[in-house]
């Protein structure tokens, strides 16, 4: 099987993934909002299979959830936020993966997260809502307030599992590990 078959079986495997851990693992946090936990899928896509396939993930897995817990409630703005999310962190990883300064590629990751969610959940989320929901914008940026903290709290969370489940990621893509000297 070639390289972009396997990447788009992962993709699909993904978009399972962030559908079940969003569904089965609702943690409670605010009153009537869950920690998303089909973040951490999301995020292992971008560090592990890139951009796009991280970005695709997160998109089609939110559209996925939403149609089976509450139909298009909520889903267009979500769906565009992970827009946001996805392209945020997935070129942030691709730009800092291999960096050799652990704290300050964890302080980049970190402000990837807080910038990314902000522009997708406050910004590109409370736009659409405001739109469909003929609701002032700003009313809605207070009522994303509750996502926002808990996505980015999720998407911090899922920095270190991102690096953690990156070498299996890669073994089931068929990948050797690259040695120092560059050769596989």
């Amino acid at each position: 099987m070639n390289r972009n078959l396997r990447v788009l079986t992962a993709t699909a495997v993904g978009i399972a993934l962030f559908v079940v851990l969003a569904l089965c693992l609702q943690v409670p946090v605010f009153e009537n909002y869950y920690l998303c936990l089909g973040y951490v899928a999301m995020a292992v896509f971008c560090y592990s299979f890139g951009t796009v396939s991280g970005t695709i993930v997160g998109v089609f897995g939110v559209v996925l959830y939403c149609l089976l817990i509450s139909g298009l409630r909520g889903m267009p703005g979500w769906a565009l936020g992970n827009v946001a999310i996805g392209f945020g962190l997935g070129l942030t990883f691709e730009l800092t993966k291999n960096m050799k300064n652990r704290v300050g590629k964890y302080m980049i990751w970190v402000s990837a997260v807080i910038f990314s969610t902000a522009i997708g959940i406050l910004g590109l989320k409370s736009l659409v809502d405001s739109v469909i929901k003929s609701q002032p914008f700003l009313a809605r940026v207070v009522m994303n307030l509750y996502a926002f903290v808990a996505d980015v709290v999720v998407l911090i969370v899922a920095l270190p599992i991102c690096e953690l489940l990156d070498k299996p990621a890669k073994k089931l893509l068929g990948e050797k590990e690259k040695t120092t000297d560059g050769q596989k």
